[in-house]
C-alpha cells in the first residue's frame, strides 16, 4: 500500500479583493449642495413678497412702528382707501394694465406662432438672414428702444394713446424664436402633408392642424409676454402723460413720489403692489394645465 502525497498549495490563486470605499455617503453630501442653493435662492425671492403681504395689512401708524414681519389689522381699510382714492383711479390703472398685457400678449402669441411656423416649416429666400436678424433682436435690451419708439409715435401722432403702448408689444423677437424652435420640434412634416393631401390650404393647415399642437408653446409665449407687458414701466412712463391711461406700474410710481409729502400714501402703494401681483399668480395657475409633455399623443397614428 503506497502513500499518496498531499497536494501542494496553489500559488496562482487570485488575491482577495479589498473592500471598496463607500461613496454613497459622499454622494449624498454633494447632492445637498444644489438643493441648499435653490432653497436660499427661493428665500431670497420670497422674503420681499412676504414683506409686501405683511406690510399691506398695516395701517399708517403700524407700518413704521411695529415689527417688520408681524401682521397688522388694517388690510380692509387700506383696500377701501385705495379704492376711494381719486374715485377709483387705481382700478382704472389695473384695467389699463389688463388691456395692455392681455391684448398685447394675445396678439404677440398669434404673431409669434405664425412667424415661428413659417420660419420652421417653409423654405423661402432670406430665411436664414431673417432668423439671424431675429436672434440679434433678442439680444437688444428693450430699454434701448424706448426713446426711438417715443420719437416715432410722436411723429405719427400716436403719442399719449393706448396704441403707443400696445403696438410695440405685439412683436416679440424672443416669442418668435421660441415659437420657431417649438414648431420645428413638435410639428411633424407628415402631419402637415396629411392635411395638405386632404385638400387643406395653408391657413387651414395652421389653424386646424398646427395651432392645436403648438398651443402649449404659444401659452408659454403668452405668459412671458403678459408678464413683461404687465411689469413694463419705462415705455408707458415715456409715452403717456394722461394718468387715466397709466398702467399700474406707472400709477404706483406716481403715488410713491407723492408719498414723500403725504406719508399716508405709502400704505396705498404697498396695498396696490400686493393687489397687482394677484392677476399674475392667477393667470399662471389657470394656464399651467396647457403645459403637457405628450403633445402629439393621438395626433399621428401608425
Amino acid at each position: 500500500m503506497t502513500a499518496t502525497a498531499a497536494p501542494e498549495p496553489r500559488t496562482d490563486a487570485a488575491p482577495t479583493p479589498s473592500p471598496k470605499p463607500d461613496r454613497r455617503g459622499s454622494a449624498r453630501t454633494v447632492a445637498w449642495v444644489p438643493t441648499a442653493v435653490i432653497v436660499l435662492g427661493a428665500l431670497y425671492c420670497l422674503i420681499p413678497l412676504v414683506w409686501v403681504v405683511v406690510a399691506a395689512t398695516k395701517d399708517g401708524s403700524e407700518l413704521f412702528s411695529t415689527n417688520t414681519f408681524l401682521p397688522g389689522t388694517g388690510l380692509a381699510d387700506n383696500v377701501a382707501e385705495l379704492t376711494a382714492y381719486r374715485e377709483g383711479l387705481y382700478w382704472r390703472w389695473m384695467a389699463n394694465s389688463a388691456l395692455y398685457a392681455g391684448v398685447g400678449g394675445l396678439l404677440s402669441a398669434l404673431v409669434s406662432g405664425l412667424a415661428g411656423f413659417a420660419l420652421a416649416k417653409y423654405d423661402f429666400p432670406g430665411r436664414a438672414a431673417m432668423f439671424n436678424v431675429l436672434l440679434a433682436g433678442v439680444l437688444v435690451p428693450p430699454v434701448m428702444l424706448a426713446l426711438p419708439q417715443f420719437l416715432m409715435f410722436s411723429e405719427a401722432g400716436l403719442g399719449d394713446t393706448y396704441l403707443s403702448v400696445l403696438l410695440p408689444s405685439v412683436v416679440s423677437p424672443f416669442g418668435i424664436y421660441l415659437a420657431r424652435v417649438y414648431a420645428a420640434a413638435a410639428v411633424p412634416d407628415s402631419l402637415l402633408e396629411a392635411a395638405r393631401t386632404e385638400g387643406a390650404g395653408e391657413l387651414r393647415v395652421f389653424w386646424s392642424v398646427t395651432l392645436p399642437v403648438m398651443l402649449p408653446g404659444l401659452v408659454t409665449v403668452f405668459l412671458f409676454q403678459f408678464v413683461a407687458i404687465w411689469n413694463n414701466f419705462l415705455l408707458p412712463y415715456i409715452l403717456l402723460s394722461d394718468d387715466g391711461k397709466f398702467p399700474v406700474t406707472v400709477g404706483l410710481y406716481t403715488l410713491l413720489n407723492q408719498g414723500a409729502s403725504q406719508p399716508a400714501l405709502y400704505t396705498l402703494v404697498i396695498t396696490g403692489s400686493l393687489l397687482s401681483i394677484i392677476p399674475l399668480v392667477a393667470l399662471f395657475l389657470s394656464l399651467q394645465r396647457f403645459w403637457r409633455i405628450d403633445l402629439l399623443s393621438g395626433a399621428v397614428k401608425a
